[in-house]
């Protein structure tokens, strides 16, 4: 007995059903053509993940209905083959009436036209990014179906991403006679979450003795990403293969009937490091939001410092030169070396560079406010509105020829607010918001060292990374002037924020007590500031926006 079988692991657009209808036929007509018996969609394939409150909407719901049944036509040609597909449901097609009651994250099982078999999900997620019991109804039921015909026939248990977590959907397929566990998934992208799954279904392989497909989702949406990296496992807990990370694929795997049980087998890529994966994390998630939303380019500010410049390098490998520009911006502090460097940057990418001073703007705005400002020494306010200049005339560039602004900030400077509203924080997406600086630093170092372009040539120039960082907004300016070591504040940063270890803890842990008091006094009264700052990327378990949900106005301390 030998059963072909396919994963779709696919780059689906919220609410494009049309579109997502295409991508699965195709793949379907592709897997079937290859001999595949049995295909396997993500999570939420036929509408694209998440669609947040869309679900809401009854005329949601019954638009996905309908684009399943003219799915499951357009595959009924298709004799033999077992097509997973995920899908909101809600209601009664027949009454066009929707139940916000019996709304589930479902999936169905079409063949030869008709829907065969459905299940709901069980379990819902409701923790970090997850918000599914805000628009489903747990499920209640086990859904085993048939894939194959005659002696390749092999039952399949359906389980659906969070489901697969616990012990006891997966204990219930078995006992209904499930032989193989198909798990579809899509589950956001943090650095090493690809191969925690794996060790959790393996977990779960080795509580049922079935072997497993895992079947996931890849492509950026909003802030999250999706990396793919589908797997499959033996009843071992072997792994029997392992889909690319980071790229659409028509991962295939043959089952059979071996005396020790079935056995699967398929491709098996490489383990990738964690910077390899932040990488095309950050890739992929400006290439989609750039694509699917339409804009015809990006452009930044290109300082000469290290935050602009890695962006500078994620963006050109995303979209290509030609649809990133750069500005320049020198004020009266901005040294030399930053426009050197600035500009040998941009000529090693090959992307548009221009120069427009901001000394007339900054010369102008202090003549307009002498008088309110007479006897006052210069401060943080000069400084911000140098900033604030340079977020206006990037805007203005954005108004003009449609190109998106991508904001420099990164993580640690979000969390102290090391930042200034409505200057560098102007923009429509913060690629790196989500990268405490240290990472930068050692991300800029690793694609240095990596050239998909055969040019030969580091991209960043080497003294982008290790002159001192600056905003460069008053003479000789560090941002070690105003915030601990980033060793220091990102050690913090991590423990405090992403692990929620208390301010005793980390005082017990050897960091000095001036360290993390300042730390986490800045960013208590910086939420208000990230509050209003772009979307942006999110690479680590735990990013400022929808895994941080702090009231602004609060009086709590630790």
């Amino acid at each position: 007995m030998t059963l072909k079988l396919c994963v779709a692991q696919l780059n689906f657009f919220v609410g494009d059903l049309e579109g997502n209808v295409r991508k699965i036929v195709d793949a379907a007509n592709q897997a079937y053509a290859e001999g595949a018996r049995l295909l396997l969609t993500p999570e939420l394939s036929l509408c694209g993940y998440a669609a947040e409150d869309l679900f809401l909407r009854p005329a949601f719901i019954q638009a996905c209905d309908d684009a399943l049944l003219r799915l499951a036509s357009q595959l009924a040609g298709l004799k033999g083959m077992a097509v997973v597909v995920g899908h909101p449901t809600g209601g009664d097609s027949r009454t066009r009436s929707v139940s916000t009651q019996l709304r589930h994250n479902a999936a169905s099982v079409l063949r030869e036209g008709q829907v065969v078999a459905r299940y709901a999900k069980r379990e819902l997620p409701n923790y970090q990014v997850f918000d599914e019991r805000r628009y489903f109804s747990p499920g209640e039921g086990v859904c085993v179906f048939e894939a194959g015909e005659g002696a390749d026939c092999v039952r399949v248990g359906l389980l659906i991403c969070e489901d697969a977590w616990f012990e006891e959907p997966a204990r219930l397929a078995k006992e209904s006679g499930a032989e193989l566990l198909a798990v579809i998934n899509a589950s956001p992208f943090h650095i090493g979450k690809g191969y925690e799954r794996e060790a959790v279904m393996a977990q779960r392989v080795q509580s049922t003795g079935l072997p497993l497909v895992y079947a996931h989702l890849v492509g950026g949406q909003d802030e999250v990403v999706f990396e793919g990296h589908s797997f499959a496992l033996n009843a071992d807990a072997t792994l029997a293969g392992r889909a690319p990370s980071f790229r659409e694929d028509l991962f295939a795997l043959e089952l059979q009937r071996a005396p020790t049980g079935l056995q699967l087998q398929g491709p098996v890529e490489p383990v990738r490091s964690p910077e390899a994966d932040l990488w095309d994390a950050l890739v992929l998630g400006v290439r989609d939001y750039v694509g699917k939303n339409g804009f015809p380019g990006v452009l930044l500010g290109l300082s000469g410092g290290i935050d602009s410049a890695l962006v500078l390098a994620v963006a050109v490998d995303a979209l290509g030169a030609t649809k990133v520009r750069t500005v320049m911006m020198p004020s009266p502090y901005t040294a030399d070396i930053s426009w050197i460097d600035a500009r040998e940057m941009a000529r090693r990418m090959g992307v548009r560079y221009d120069e427009i001073s901001i000394l007339p703007e900054f010369e102008a705005f202090n003549a307009s406010l002498a008088s309110e400002f007479a006897g006052l020494p210069p401060d943080a306010t000069e400084e911000n509105i140098q900033a604030r200049i340079r977020g206006t005339l990037l805007m203005a560039l954005s108004n003009k020829f449609g190109s998106i602004v991508l904001t420099t900030g990164n993580k640690s400077e979000m969390a102290t607010g090391y930042c200034t509203l409505y200057g560098d924080m102007a923009g429509g997406f913060a690629v790196i918001k989500d990268l405490a600086k240290t990472q930068v630093f050692k991300l800029a170092r690793w694609r240095n060292a990596h050239d998909p372009y055969g040019t030969g040539l580091e991209p960043i120039p080497e003294r982008i990374i290790t002159r001192p960082p600056s905003a460069e907004l008053r003479p000789d300016q560090t941002d070690q002037d105003s915030l601990p070591p980033y060793e220091v504040l990102d050690a913090i940063l991590e423990r405090y924020m992403e692990n929620d270890e208390s301010i005793d803890s980390l005082i017990a842990a050897g960091f000095a007590k001036e360290d993390v008091e300042k730390v986490t006094r800045l960013i208590k009264i910086n939420e208000y500031k990230r509050r209003q700052s772009p979307v942006g990327i999110r690479v680590t378990h735990r990013s400022f926006g929808k895994d941080w949900r702090y009231p602004i106005t609060n009086r709590f301390r630790a």
